[in-house]
C-alpha cells in the first residue's frame, strides 16, 4: 500500500522540509513539499494527498488555517500538526478542527515513522470499511440478516421462495443465531407483510400463563382474569405468529396447538365461543425436536405439522467469514444508537474476534461490540475495548476441580444471578444471552433464589 500513500510536508524551513521528505521517502512513501500555506492548498487542489505534515507557526497562513482550508479541499486527508510550541490549548484546538494528531519538535525519525504507519493502517481500515459497506448494500444483506457464507446465502434463497407460500416454517439453530430475525424476514417477504407479526416466547411462561397468552381468556376464567383478553392467535389474524422456543411447551399445550394448526379455530380460556383465525405459523427452537419426539417429550404429530419447511441456521463458528461483515453491520447500528462515530476495529481486534468460537453466536458478537463501543475512546475499537482478553474460553481457563462443562455453566449462571439480585434482564445482558435463554437455563438447572434468613 505504501506506493499509493502520498505525504505533503508543509513547513517554512527548508531544512525541515528536506529532513521530513527524506525520512518519508526512505520508508517508501511518495512525498511532496510546500514552503507555506497558500502553496500547500494549491497543491492539494491538483493532486490527491493522503497525509499532510503541517507546521503550526508559519508566516502568513499558520498551521491551523492550513488545517481549516485543507479540510474543505481534501476532507479525506489526515493532517498532523508539527510545533515547537506545543500547549494543551493548541493541541485541543487542532484536534477539534480535525487534526489526526500533533508532533512536538524536535522529534526522532522513528517517532514520525511509527505515527505515519499507524495512520496508514487506519486509512486502510477505513477504505476496507467503505468497501464492506458497499458489499453489504449490494449482495450480502437480506432484510436485517447479513452473510456472505454459502450456507446462509442458500437459506436466503430458500426463504424468498418459502415466504410466498402459507406453509408453516420451523427454524432450528443455537441460541443467538438469528432465528427471530429470520422469522421477521419471512413475514416481510410474504403476502402477509402488511398484517401483524406477533411473537410469543414459549419458554418464558408457565403452562397456565402461556395458554392465556396464546388463546386469550374470558372474564372470571381464573383468579386474576378481571376482564376479557385477546390471545396472540387473535392478535396475529391476517399476519404471522412466531412461536419462539416451541420445544419447551407442555404436553397439554402441544395438543391444543396441534388442534389450532389443523382446524384454524379455538376457544378462549373459560369461553365457549369458537374463534376462527387466519394465521401463518413460524416456530423456532434451539432444541433437537426429533430427539424430543424419540424420547416421548414432544408430540410426533405436532412435530410433522410444524416441520413443513425446516430451516437450520448455522452457528457463527461455522461461518467465520461473516464476522467482518457483521462487525461493520453492528457498528453501523451502534453508531446511530449511541450517536458515536464508530469507524471499525483494529486488525488486532479483528484477529481476536476471528479466533473465538462464539458459543452465544451472532448475539454474543453484537454484545461484545456494544461493550467496545461504550468503553472505547476512539472510532477504531482495540482488543482491550472488547473485554475478551482473559475471558472464559481463552488460554488459561480451567473448570474448577475437573467439573463438567454443564456444572461450570450452572455455577457461573448462578453467580451472575446472585450478583444481579436475580434481575433477569441484567443477568442476561451480563451473560451475553437473551432472557428467554436464561429462563430456559434456570429451569434446566433447577436454579432458585436463596431464601432470606430471618
Amino acid at each position: 500500500m505504501r506506493e499509493r500513500v502520498k505525504i505533503l510536508v508543509v513547513d517554512d524551513e527548508e531544512i525541515v522540509r528536506e529532513s521530513l521528505s527524506g525520512w518519508s521517502e526512505e520508508d517508501g512513501y511518495g512525498v511532496g513539499v510546500a514552503p507555506d500555506g497558500p502553496s500547500a492548498i494549491e497543491k492539494l487542489k491538483g493532486n490527491e494527498w493522503n497525509i499532510l505534515l503541517v507546521d503550526l507557526k508559519m508566516p502568513g497562513m499558520d498551521g491551523l488555517q492550513v488545517l481549516e482550508n485543507a479540510r474543505k479541499v481534501r476532507p479525506e486527508a489526515a493532517i498532523v500538526i508539527m510545533t515547537a510550541y506545543a500547549t494543551v490549548d493548541t493541541a485541543v484546538q487542532a484536534m477539534k478542527m480535525g487534526a489526526y494528531d500533533y508532533l512536538v519538535k524536535p522529534f526522532e525519525p522513528e517517532e514520525l515513522s511509527l505515527m505515519i504507519k499507524k495512520l496508514v493502517n487506519q486509512q486502510n481500515l477505513l477504505r476496507e470499511n467503505i468497501l464492506l459497506r458497499k458489499a453489504l448494500k449490494r449482495q450480502y444483506r437480506f432484510r436485517d440478516l447479513v452473510s456472505k457464507s454459502p450456507k446462509m446465502q442458500g437459506i436466503f434463497e430458500l426463504v424468498k421462495t418459502a415466504a410466498k407460500s402459507n406453509s408453516t416454517v420451523l427454524i432450528l439453530g443455537e441460541s443467538g443465531t438469528g432465528k427471530e430475525l429470520l422469522a421477521r424476514a419471512i413475514h416481510a417477504e410474504s403476502p402477509r407483510c402488511t398484517g401483524p407479526f406477533v411473537e410469543v416466547s414459549c419458554a418464558a411462561l408457565t403452562e397456565t400463563l402461556l395458554e392465556s397468552e396464546l388463546f386469550g381468556h374470558e372474564k372470571g376464567a381464573f383468579t386474576d382474569a378481571v376482564s376479557r383478553k385477546k390471545g396472540k392467535f387473535e392478535m396475529a389474524h391476517g399476519g404471522t405468529l412466531f412461536l419462539d422456543e416451541i420445544g419447551d411447551i407442555s404436553p397439554k399445550l402441544q395438543l391444543d396447538l396441534l388442534r389450532v394448526i389443523e382446524e384454524r379455530e379455538f376457544r378462549r380460556v373459560g369461553g365457549s365461543e369458537l374463534i376462527k383465525v387466519d394465521v401463518r405459523i413460524i416456530a423456532a427452537t434451539n432444541r433437537n425436536l426429533k430427539k424430543l419426539v424419540e424420547e416421548g417429550i414432544f408430540r410426533e404429530d405436532l412435530y410433522y405439522r410444524l416441520n413443513v419447511i425446516a430451516i437450520t441456521l448455522p452457528p457463527l463458528r461455522e461461518r467465520k467469514e461473516d464476522i467482518p461483515l457483521l462487525v461493520e453491520h453492528f457498528l453501523g447500528q451502534l453508531g446511530v444508537e449511541m450517536e458515536k462515530n464508530l469507524e471499525g476495529v483494529s486488525r488486532e481486534a479483528m484477529d481476536l474476534l476471528l479466533s473465538r468460537d462464539w458459543p452465544g453466536n451472532v448475539r454474543e458478537l453484537r454484545n461484545v461490540l456494544e461493550r467496545g463501543a461504550v468503553v472505547g475512546s476512539g472510532g477504531i475499537l482495540q482488543p482491550g475495548d472488547l473485554g475478551l482478553l482473559g475471558a472464559e474460553g481463552d488460554d488459561g481457563f480451567e473448570g474448577a476441580g475437573g467439573e463438567s462443562l454443564k456444572e461450570v455453566e450452572r455455577h457461573h449462571i448462578l453467580e451472575v444471578l446472585k450478583q444481579n439480585r436475580w434481575n433477569i434482564s441484567r443477568s442476561a445482558r451480563a451473560l451475553g444471552i437473551d432472557r428467554v435463554t436464561l429462563y430456559h437455563k434456570i429451569k434446566r438447572y433447577g436454579l432458585k433464589p436463596e431464601r432470606a434468613v430471618s
